[in-house]
């Protein structure tokens, strides 16, 4: 059975090339337009992962994972960030808020796919 990565991203086409890569990596992948779409679609099934960007509307990717991490069921979920910031303190303010590894756009496909091997949940 196929792990289910979910990928939230405002921008459809981001959405659409990272679930390229990791479908044909041989993952399921579920959508969220922004963190607040995201937490309406996270209904208690299994997700291995989770890839946010930060800077999105209605919620950002900083507290969407500290919203997600106050749910039991994906307390332990790893987060990867996939943003364009790069700036050191928004990466602590990531790693403080639950995210697990911290990936710049533009970004390969093998980057990013390197991340969500060492990270996935079994």
């Amino acid at each position: 059975m196929a792990k289910t990565i979910m990928v939230v991203d405002d921008s459809a086409s981001l959405r659409q090339v990272v679930g390229i890569a990791l479908r044909g990596a041989g993952y399921e992948v579920i959508e969220g337009s922004d963190g607040k779409d995201a937490l309406s679609k996270l209904t208690g099934q299994k997700v291995h992962l989770i890839i946010s960007d930060v800077n999105m509307p209605n919620m950002d990717g900083i507290s969407f994972v500290k919203a997600l991490k106050q749910l039991p069921a994906y307390k332990f979920t790893p987060v990867i960030m996939l943003t364009t910031e790069s700036q050191e303190a928004k990466k602590a303010e990531g790693q403080a808020a639950g995210a697990k590894a911290w990936v710049v756009k533009p970004f390969s496909p093998e980057v990013m796919l390197n991340a969500v091997q060492k990270l996935i949940l079994p």
